[in-house]
């Protein structure tokens, strides 16, 4: 699953960089930026994301004014030239406090503590809604069919069928046992949102996988994980370092 973080500094120069070192992640979506905390408590609000990313010590004030009256709480990573206002940090759900000049490496080792706590947290939630569903003699509603184009024409494509669901230029396709690719009309986000995620599995931004369709993977460079899938995919499958841990853990389920 995509984290998206929300950046707020007061330098545009460092809201830039910071920027062009997310882009560098693709598990890790930029949802928005701002100079100042009175901008961007609306925007926050708005645009609903996982983690802020908080110069704590902007021009105006603290950044921790955001969490004032207790009605915006999110986890928070810190960055600073200071290390005085730790406590404050902390105080405000901080997940990481990162000492400016921040490079892709730190930011890399905070949102993989971001993407371990979200999986500690939710499997466990995940799992208990189940159980509580099974003793309803309820069953989980995952998505059976999918329904793809085949030239004019649609056809339905039943889930055991599927090896993997893949983004090209904000396209989506879902790629069949057989190796057959064919386009579908939903974002890869609601393709998720709507799979088992006991046999799917979101390994970066442009592609999520079934667990069938895994022939081996290996260490990369800088943490990643690199997989070999069954049918072939168009280039190197990456999984990032935010991700390799809880794809680990989920294929050895």
């Amino acid at each position: 699953m995509v984290i998206k973080v929300f950046v707020v500094d007061d330098s545009a120069v460092v809201r830039q960089t910071v920027q062009q070192l997310l882009q560098g992640s693709p598990d890790v979506e930029l949802a928005g930026s701002a100079p100042n905390p009175i901008i961007a408590a609306p925007l926050i609000r708005k645009a609903m994301p996982d983690v802020l990313l908080l110069d704590i010590q902007l021009a105006d004030g603290l950044s921790t004014e955001l969490f004032a009256d207790g009605a915006l709480a999110l986890p928070t990573i810190f960055t600073t030239a200071y290390d005085e206002f730790a406590l404050a940090a902390f105080q405000a759900l901080a997940i990481d406090y990162l000492l400016k000049p921040v490079d892709d490496t730190q930011l890399a080792r905070a949102f993989a503590r971001v993407a371990s706590l979200r999986e500690r947290f939710a499997a466990p939630a995940a799992k208990a809604l189940r159980e509580a569903m099974r003793s309803d003699g309820a069953a989980p509603r995952h998505r059976q069919r999918w329904v793809a184009r085949q030239g004019a024409a649609f056809i339905a494509v039943p889930v055991e069928q599927v090896a993997y669901f893949v983004s090209v230029d904000k396209l989506s396709f879902v790629v069949t046992r057989d190796g057959t690719r064919r386009l579908l009309d939903e974002s890869l986000a609601d393709i998720e949102a709507a799979l088992d995620p006991e046999h799917f599995f979101r390994v970066n931004r442009q592609m999520i996988v079934a667990a069938t369709a895994i022939a081996r993977f290996a260490p990369s460079s800088r943490g990643r994980l690199s997989a070999e899938l069954i049918p072939a995919a168009d280039g190197d499958v990456q999984i990032s370092q935010e991700r390799a841990a809880a794809f680990r853990q989920w294929l050895a389920r």
